[in-house]
């Protein structure tokens, strides 16, 4: 048995600190999972329960610790926006999950963005479509180096805080999550089976917005790391 083409290169990210790749297999996405930011999007965070959408293995964009990256401005958009959030690497999985079992699925963690093209996105809700066209591209998932977890306690607080170009522009803490980290991987296993692999973008404070070519983003992470990147 033989393909009929060389399938591509399996996409990774980097163990910071380690010559390790982690093989990414599915990128997972919580919406609105900070109280401020659901408000600023026009919904209330009391009435809705946690639901969620994903991004193509290959749309991560890692950057090393101390690197600039450069993201290109993607194509058929005029309203590119940042999202900056903490992202959890899962080194196992399941389904059906209690929150005890979740958190004990969580691998490491990384510094990530849920890059959006806002003008699709909007075109899209307001017909009912789904939201691939205007999170799914190419490049959408930039991220850090994955910072191995080991034996250490959950993350459940820390500083997240968003500079485009010296300005800041989020700014929250990981307590202001509606949802846990183990509850929003309890949800997602109702929902897939999760496996090792498979990366959880956590959700965004508030302050989202456009960001255009030069524009220089710099993201910080309390406990995890920094990220930096150029859009080009």
């Amino acid at each position: 048995m033989t393909y009929v083409f060389e399938p591509p290169a399996r996409p990774a990210v980097p163990v910071a600190g380690s010559d390790a790749l982690f093989p990414v297999r599915r990128i997972f996405c919580v919406a609105r999972n900070y109280a401020a930011h659901a408000r600023e999007m026009g919904h209330d965070p009391e009435r809705e329960p946690p639901f969620f959408f994903c991004k193509p293995a290959d749309a991560v964009l890692p950057v090393a610790s101390g690197a600039l990256g450069a993201l290109p401005y993607p194509q058929a958009t005029q309203n590119l926006h940042h999202e900056f959030e903490l992202v959890v690497a899962l080194g196992k999985g399941g389904r059906d999950l209690t929150p005890e079992q979740a958190a004990e699925c969580v691998w490491g963690y990384a510094c990530g963005f849920d890059m959006t093209r806002r003008d699709l996105q909007a075109r899209a809700k307001e017909k009912g479509q789904p939201w691939d066209s205007g999170k799914a591209f190419d490049y959408a998932a930039p991220i850090s180096h994955i910072l191995h977890r080991g034996h250490a306690p959950l993350l459940a607080t820390g500083e997240i805080v968003l500079k485009v170009n010296g300005e800041e522009r989020q700014r929250g803490d990981l307590s202001d999550m509606t949802w846990s980290i183990p509850e929003v991987i309890a949800h997602l296993s109702r929902l897939w089976t999760l496996k090792a692999g498979d990366l959880v973008f956590t959700g965004t404070p508030e302050g989202v917005g456009p960001v255009v070519s030069g524009d220089r983003m710099e993201g910080h992470i309390e406990g995890v790391g920094s990220i930096s990147i150029l859009v080009s």
